[in-house]
């Protein structure tokens, strides 16, 4: 199989040259559990940490994070693309896009400034006209004070109680939630008192519906397309300080959301009226993850039992089943994920495939389809510090 690969350059203290490729086994193979090469870049690109393709047209997109624009590249053969048109600004550090199911339009999100933006696309593929949505408020902000919709689990006090509690010794091992809000993987500082927007993905939902994740705000948003933009709808509250990265709409009808800050997956539900609420959640790990630990993607199985999340620091897998009508999530694995910093991952049939950013390299492992646990890793190869895999023909 062939895997399109983002990753850092330069401009984000990387090692990339630009979008690469990743071949697993042959290139014909309908599985990934062979061998895996890296086989150098299919186009230059500075960053382009996230990408998504055209459902229609050959045709990728990807975030150029450190410059915050998106740049449409047109294949030109089966390792090649050139620039489609001029890069489209969205905000400060774009780090994710997605492409709406008709092929008419894309949304970008800017984890540095919180926009949300939605661009066109016209029958080449090509974007323009960006539109940003409405910002962000933060629920936990005096603004609206004593009305937020969901619990308040103040993180940032419990991280000061717990360095008081252990000391100058080992006070350096609590998470730093008294800090930025920000993500781990950018770095950027923030005042608490202040908490930044930091919008982080955007996705097509079912029925008209967008749901976008603000890392910063502890936010899940909603939103109908219009012919122009995107119209609020409502949202939902995660407790204070756990930071939702990223959703996926489970096969049962369920939004998962991995939480960056808190490690957590929350479960949430759809009512009679379209409006979304939490009915479930659990921390990735039954024993818990590690002080500075902070969760990446989240996949799930081929059959949807099974759920991915991958947590960085530690660098581990962790496993989660999905029980009930979807509603309920138990932990059953925490293992290694053999690489350093595990950015993204991507479940292909019985294999498991993971970009280690910082160790500059894809490995692949094994999925045990009884338990749904990872095993070892079966192959690995070098990689320019990757951050996303993309599946191409």
């Amino acid at each position: 199989m062939r895997f399109l690969l983002g990753g850092y350059t330069a401009d984000m203290e990387g090692a990339a040259t630009g979008i690469g490729m990743l071949l697993a086994g042959s290139a014909d193979d309908a599985s990934a559990g062979g061998p895996l090469a890296f086989t150098g870049d299919v186009a230059a690109a500075d960053s382009p940490s996230w990408l998504a393709a055209h459902p229609s047209l050959d045709v990728v997109y990807a975030a150029l994070e450190a410059s915050g624009a998106v740049q449409a590249f047109r294949r030109t053969g089966e390792a090649s693309f050139v620039p489609l048109g001029e890069a489209v600004p969205a905000g400060e550090a774009t780090c994710h896009v997605a492409v709406a199911p008709d092929g008419g339009s894309l949304l970008a999100a800017c984890w540095g400034d919180g926009r949300v933006v939605r661009m066109s696309l016209d029958a080449a593929g090509r974007p323009s006209a960006p539109v940003v949505a409405a910002s962000a408020v933060d629920p936990y902000g005096p603004e609206v004070a004593g009305s937020p919709a969901g619990p308040d689990l103040d993180l940032a006090a419990a991280a000061r109680a717990l360095r008081e509690a252990a000391g100058e010794e080992y006070a350096h091992l609590v998470p730093d939630h008294d800090g930025a809000s920000g993500s781990a993987d950018e770095g950027a500082e923030g005042a608490a008192s202040a908490r930044p927007s930091r919008a982080h993905q955007a996705t097509y939902l079912p029925g008209g519906v967008v749901v976008t994740t603000d890392l910063g705000l502890d936010l899940v948003r909603f939103w109908r397309t219009t012919p122009t933009g995107l119209r609020p709808a409502h949202q939902v509250v995660l407790p204070k300080g756990s930071g939702p990265r990223h959703v996926i709409l489970h096969p049962s009808g369920h939004l998962y959301v991995v939480t960056e800050l808190s490690c957590e997956v929350f479960a949430l539900a759809a009512s009679v009226d379209g409006t979304w609420q939490v009915v479930g959640g659990t921390a990735l790990g039954a024993g818990g993850v590690l002080p500075g630990d902070s969760a990446a993607e989240l996949t799930s199985s081929r059959d949807g039992e099974f759920l991915y999340a991958g947590v960085r620091g530690s660098n581990t897998l962790a496993t989660l089943r999905v029980r009930g009508s979807g509603e309920t999530l138990s932990p059953v694995a925490l293992v290694d994920a053999g690489v350093d910093w595990p950015r993204h991952h991507l479940v292909v049939r019985d294999t498991l495939l993971v970009a280690g950013q910082r160790s500059d390299e894809v490995a692949s492992l094994t999925l045990d389809l009884r338990t749904g646990v990872p095993g070892r890793v079966r192959h690995r190869t070098a990689a320019p510090s990757p951050t996303f895999l993309l599946p191409t023909t």
